[in-house]
């Protein structure tokens, strides 16, 4: 491995975009040598100003450019299956932004495949572990000062949806950020799920059940409850609380300007994932470039991404069915220990 990693970037949209410019210009020890989009010119753009990067339509081809160490995947996630699987016939560490999969069985032929190899490859894009609001509250839960932990309550806004946004994202695609940062606050796993259906809001599209209300019952007996509403309208919201036997703990709300200006004072609201988490995702990269170059592999594992595509299927279900459904886990490979909850 050269002094700087060698990175091929898969999909270059919104996050794609975002990570080339993290990898170039924000993260040491990692170069962006090769980008994959079926839209090159985007790719071109989203390169622009960076030196000896190659540009491809097709993921393969940029797999097999000189000088590719390792892979990040940020192409939607229809995508995500076939990349990995040839990252891992190539023997390339992986960073795979969510979902590992579209559903939860393609996300297990993900965990046997690696499974196979004998050895972890890749990781998962849950963000949230590397935020270090999150990293606190994780802190304070394990450390047990405030006793056993009883209920989550989370909330999840957005300022609005994109146009090819439908009401089981708001599950599969918004919520699963909570359901893995339950699994990993909590050390347990997400064993039911039910949804409830307030009045849709009248600033979401037509056809589109926003908010809701989830909750997910654990192993441990704690319960997790998440207000998701992708219209809002007014900013980007992420908040986490955590209610124990002797005291409680909240995150979220210090992510904010206040501006004094002609005798009037306002707090700003992030509009935007990028922003409020920015320094989670540079955490996120760093960590991985510098475990990568280490020959490790750390972070969330294809396990914890198996069983949040499981979770969230479970959930889209209670959603159509309207009632509380249970959450089936394959068995866990030994691969990923007894506890796939944490980075390993």
């Amino acid at each position: 491995m050269g002094d700087l990693l060698g990175v091929a970037v898969l999909g270059a949209g919104h996050m794609g975009a975002d990570h080339i410019r993290r990898l170039s210009h924000g993260v040491s020890g990692a170069r962006v040598v090769s980008v994959a989009d079926p839209d090159t010119d985007r790719a071109k753009q989203a390169t622009g100003g960076i030196d000896g990067v190659l540009v491809y339509s097709e993921p393969q081809a940029a797999l097999d450019a000189p000088g590719v160490e390792a892979v990040l995947v940020a192409s939607p996630g229809a995508a995500h299956e076939e990349a990995l699987l040839a990252a891992f016939a190539r023997g390339l560490p992986v960073l795979c932004e969510k979902p590992l999969a579209p559903d939860a069985a393609g996300a297990l032929r993900v965990v046997e495949a690696e499974a196979r190899l004998g050895r972890r490859l890749a990781q998962v894009g849950f963000m949230r572990r590397y935020d270090a609001e999150y990293v606190r509250l994780k802190s304070l839960l394990d450390s047990g000062r405030l006793g056993r932990t009883l209920m989550l309550h989370c909330t999840h806004r957005n300022v609005s949806s994109p146009s090819h946004f439908t009401t089981d994202m708001l599950i599969n695609s918004s919520v699963s950020h909570e359901i893995d940062a339950a699994r990993w606050l909590l050390g347990q796993e997400l064993t039911a799920v039910s949804v409830l259906r307030p009045r849709p809001s009248g600033n979401a599209p037509e056809d589109l059940i926003d908010p809701q209300f989830v909750v997910f019952e654990t192993s441990g007996g704690a319960l997790v409850d998440v207000e998701v509403f992708v219209n809002c309208g007014f900013g980007y919201q992420v908040r986490c609380e955590a209610v124990c036997e002797d005291g409680s703990a909240r995150i979220g709300d210090g992510h904010s300007m206040v501006v004094t200006r002609a005798g009037t004072a306002y707090e700003e609201v992030a509009q935007d994932y990028l922003v409020r988490f920015a320094d989670a995702y540079d955490r996120e990269v760093r960590s991985w470039v510098d475990a990568t170059r280490q020959g490790r592999v750390s972070g969330p594992s294809v396990w914890d991404g198996y069983a949040a595509s499981a979770v969230a299927e479970a959930g889209v279900r209670a959603l159509h069915e309207g009632v509380r459904q249970t959450v089936d886990l394959a068995p866990r490979p030994g691969l990923y220990g007894e506890d796939g909850n944490r980075p390993h």
